[in-house]
């Protein structure tokens, strides 16, 4: 790596010797570049730490060695996960010359999974986990029981402070680790832990591996929450189509195992329902990684159940219109599943590595899901014809949205022959510099045409709230003109016309009224995307717009707030009189430039159509000033699941949503 100080002057100079090559020694790499190895440090990658800690717990519990991890976000910041494993050994390392704890802790690619003596399966492939998270962190402790001893370390910033220690005695037979640690300030800008983003990962993982309990508890707000599952992937299920009708009276459910091609065995687990809705939703992991991507695994879980499905239909007479042909994206709609295999040496590959592609492990998983499979069908003949017949429906329904998209075709709608009329777009061609709003209201939207940057800024004018994707198919879908005309904007077709190589744009951003509807508007286009463009959520493409919801005007002074909070300090700030705080909302309410009794003329914003171009093109849309917010996928099941909750049919877990999450809201204007 070249010396930072050093740089320019290769730059500027033809010399460059051996003495221009710096070697980083240690952890130093992880502290110089912590993306490399947590993906960013921002929130995401701050949880990451958390993770990588209680992989280490759940290779134990895959090892049969561990029932128990506790998880506790501390008064302090710091983040504890213990577990009743065998215990990081102590002993002295024969090349390293010092305890093996410290190896551990201290070097990278150091730790038991290379040989897969200690650990037949891992999640933590790399051996560099815990070490990364010592090096990032400002402080940390580990205590490990072992042999009837109690050992200590402590570390700052990745380097050991001493010699391990005894520090005590423990109970005989006791075993395990304890891990404490500080995410350093000099990382991480943002150290705050958010007790549901590790929740979700503990929920999931607690759902993989049936009958290891995951504790979570935040000490600052007394919050605990424990995860055990003894059904594993059946109560998986269950959980994510809690909000759906199941069209099965039970759930299919096989495990079984084969061997890769070194002799290794590899562990196939599956368990799926169809419920009443339109979109699969399949969940592939391996070694608890989730493969986001799919894989091998995930094509033997389909052949498999093409196959046997279809043969079932044939042997039964399901299928009495001859012209019906049910293929693969038939037995899509309304499946929910969860694929987990144990792979002893797992090849990833695609973008994000998360992409399964031991080529073995195809035939390994289409064998059992198709032996057990059929077994199942024997014995639920019921639930098999259920099956069958909404997959006829399916097939019917995609023949009516191919006949769909081929009219749209003609009409120019979606192959991006012809762009929609309402959109005013950008005059620069390369994508990677583009980014489209697509904006409530006509009104706003010719704001937004005239304050916008028109060499990277396009606009979409959106009429009204467009169709609730949860509840139709596609065909009904594709007769949407509002949903039509995103789909042609973007470019990159829908279905199985989907190119993401054809996206027009780099940047999509969501900007709705700061109010119930907008809120309303925004949830029906996040769905739509998520349904049927997951792959733009899933590489940050997708954006909200923050729109100020006050203007505060003090004299020749302006000042924007972006919700109560935002705006009472403000007033703070100002030293605005406090009595007559609600005169002055109500007298601005009805004339936005009266001056109000107090010093300060507070504008509240009812919509997007009340800012002026500029005022808008200042607070929302200048790169220079204006905040967005990217929408991310942390984890598939639980956004699968909360779609289903706000957009779906039933009404009662949809009201306990909002009064779990109320708390959450900072401006809900009704």
């Amino acid at each position: 790596m070249i010396k930072e100080n050093q740089e320019e002057n290769i730059l500027n100079n033809n010399e460059y010797t051996a003495e221009d090559i710096t070697v980083l020694k240690g952890l130093e790499a992880v502290r110089r570049r912590p993306a490399m190895y947590i993906g960013d440090v921002s929130v995401r990658g701050l949880h990451h730490l958390v993770y990588e800690v209680v992989d280490n717990s759940i290779d134990e519990a895959l090892a049969g060695f561990c029932q128990n991890i506790f998880v506790s976000i501390n008064q302090n910041g710091s983040v504890t996960v213990q577990d009743d494993g065998r215990g990081i050994p102590v002993d002295i390392h024969s090349e390293e010359k010092k305890s093996a704890l410290e190896v551990v802790m201290t070097v990278l690619h150091a730790g038991g999974k290379f040989d897969k003596q200690s650990y037949k399966v891992s999640g933590g492939l790399h051996g560099v986990g815990v070490s990364v998270v010592n090096a990032l962190s400002e402080d940390l402790e580990v205590e490990v029981v072992r042999d009837g001893k109690i050992y200590f370390q402590k570390y700052k910033q990745g380097a050991a402070l001493g010699e391990v220690k005894i520090i005590g005695n423990s109970t005989k037979g006791k075993t395990g680790t304890r891990v404490t640690f500080l995410p350093d300030a000099e990382i991480f800008k943002n150290r705050n832990f958010k007790f549901e983003t590790i929740a979700e990962r503990l929920r999931e993982l607690a759902f993989l591996n049936s009958g290891v309990s995951l504790v979570l508890k935040e000490e600052a707000t007394n919050q605990e929450e424990t995860f055990f599952y003894k059904g594993g992937l059946l109560e998986f299920i269950k959980y994510t189509d809690s909000n759906r009708h199941s069209i099965m009276k039970k759930k299919f459910y096989a495990k079984g195992e084969g061997q890769d091609d070194s002799g290794k065995n590899v562990e196939v687990e599956v368990a799926f329902q169809y419920n009443n809705g339109y979109n699969e939703n399949i969940f592939s992991y391996v070694n608890n990684i989730n493969t986001h991507e799919g894989g091998t695994h995930l094509v033997g879980f389909r052949t498999a159940m093409t196959r046997t499905l279809n043969s079932f239909a044939s042997k039964n007479n399901l299928i009495k219109d001859q012209k019906i042909n049910l293929t693969g994206d038939d037995f899509k709609e309304g499946l929910t599943a969860v694929i987990s295999v144990k792979v002893a040496e797992p090849q990833f590959e695609g973008q994000t590595k998360t992409k399964l592609g031991n080529s073995e492990i195809k035939g390994i998983v289409e064998s059992i899901i198709g032996e057990h499979l059929s077994s199942w069908l024997e014995e639920n003949t019921s639930d098999g014809k259920n099956i069958i017949e909404k997959c006829i429906y399916a097939a019917e329904a995609r023949e009516a949205a191919r006949k769909a998209r081929e009219l749209a075709r003609r009409k120019n709608s979606l192959d991006g022959g012809g762009l929609p009329g309402k959109l005013a777009d950008c005059s620069i061609d390369d994508p990677k510099h583009c980014e489209i709003y697509f904006v409530e209201g006509d009104s706003a939207g010719g704001s937004a045409k005239q304050g916008r940057d028109r060499r990277f800024q396009a606009i979409l004018p959106l009429k009204g709230k467009i169709l609730n994707v949860e509840k139709a198919r596609m065909h009904k879908m594709l007769e949407n003109e509002e949903i039509r005309a995103i789909f042609t904007a973007l470019g990159t077709g829908v279905g199985e016309d989907f190119n993401i190589e054809k996206l027009r744009y780099n940047k999509v951003i969501l900007m709705c009224d700061a109010d119930v509807d907008g809120s309303h508007i925004r949830t029906l286009l996040l769905t739509l995307l998520f349904r049927y463009m997951k792959d733009l959520v899933e590489l940050g493409h997708i954006y909200i717009a923050q729109p100020p919801l006050y203007k505060l005007k003090k004299g020749k002074q302006e000042f924007y707030a972006y919700d109560d909070y935002e705006k009472d300090d403000i007033l703070k700030r100002l030293k605005s009189d406090k009595k007559n705080f609600k005169d002055e909302i109500e007298e601005s309410e009805k004339n936005e430039e009266t001056q109000t009794k107090g010093n300060v003329v507070i504008s509240r914003y009812k919509g997007l159509g009340e800012m002026t171009p500029e005022q808008l093109w200042t607070t929302t849309m200048n790169p220079e000033t204006r905040t967005i917010l990217q929408v991310t996928l942390e984890n598939a099941a639980d956004a699968d699941r909360t779609f289903s909750i706000l957009m779906g049919d039933e009404v009662e877990p949809r009201r306990e949503f909002i009064e779990k999450n109320a708390k959450f809201v900072k401006n809900l204007d009704v």
